[in-house]
């Protein structure tokens, strides 16, 4: 059960998007699970990783551990990586509730310092990175989006956007300063306290995506006409403008990890905080019986 987006989980089953880029081959990133990222190497040198955990790639700590193995892969073995669904209608539908609902605590640890991971991994990448949104994209699904150098979203029906307040969750301070990087101080002040999913034509306009496209099959050409653009560009010269950018954040949350999880666990195990999820997923049960 995925944070803040209920409707999500009351879709029919979903079929997986099996399209494929041309030139491409694919492997599993995981040998022991279900492959949850799927992995297309290009024949330009640039890496596809697909999330593909049904029915709404909801981030538990196996798909973290699974994507952050897969970037680093990518980030290793190619010259650029884009990140995009395996899903239809859904990039990704961000935490997955049950992690972090009456947790077994070793386990809650475990999670947050794996979600800090894949944020690290994905905000100081070497390698140029582009998102494809092809679908929802709440909560940390848009955190997702926002780790990378450029955003390219499908139009009109999707939503993207920090809305954990709607759950009665904060946003920590690393998902706030991105946020701010991102759109500016104001839209991410209001946006956080509203819990606001942006339309994709607001998103545009505030500059939380850069381009709107109407289906997938656009948004990975869009997407593979920006990741060659960027390896064209010498790679020290156009990280360390990238780092520029990013390093005072990247350091803050890199020297201070234990920190934030201690910060963490002891918000979203408060009686407080875990009343309103428990109600969620209680909603989402009765919601199941009722069809």
């Amino acid at each position: 059960m995925a944070l803040g987006y209920s409707s999500f989980l009351s879709l029919r089953k979903l079929s997986l998007d099996c399209g494929r880029l041309a030139g491409t081959r694919t492997f599993s990133c995981t040998a022991t699970r279900p492959q949850s990222v799927e992995v297309s190497l290009d024949s330009k040198g640039f890496t596809v990783l697909s999330l593909n955990r049904g029915p709404a790639n909801s981030l538990n700590l196996e798909f973290l551990q699974d994507l952050n193995q897969a970037v680093k892969k990518a980030e290793n073995e190619s010259k650029g990586i884009i990140l995009t669904s395996s899903l239809p209608t859904i990039f990704c539908a961000g935490l997955e509730i049950t992690e972090m609902y009456k947790p077994d605590q070793d386990r809650l640890r475990q999670f947050w310092s794996s979600l800090q991971e894949v944020f690290l991994s994905l905000y100081s990448c070497k390698v140029p990175t582009v998102a494809a949104i092809n679908g929802h994209s709440p909560a940390g699904g848009c955190l997702l989006a926002m780790t990378c150098d450029y955003r390219i979203m499908v139009g009109p029906k999707y939503t993207i956007g920090l809305n954990e307040t709607q759950l009665g969750i904060v946003a920590p301070y690393w998902f706030k300063d991105i946020m701010v990087q991102t759109v500016g101080v104001r839209q991410t002040e209001i946006a956080l306290m509203l819990g606001t999913l942006f339309t994709t034509d607001k998103a545009l306009s505030i500059g939380l995506v850069d381009k709107l496209v109407s289906n997938k099959e656009e948004a990975l050409e869009e997407a593979t006409k920006i990741i060659q653009s960027l390896m064209k560009i010498p790679s020290e010269a156009r990280h360390i403008s990238k780092m520029l950018m990013r390093q005072d954040l990247y350091d803050r949350l890199s020297n201070n990890r234990e920190e934030d999880i201690e910060r963490f666990t002891a918000f979203i195990t408060q009686p407080v905080i875990q009343k309103p999820m428990g109600m969620y997923l209680e909603a989402l049960k009765n919601k199941k019986k009722n069809k």
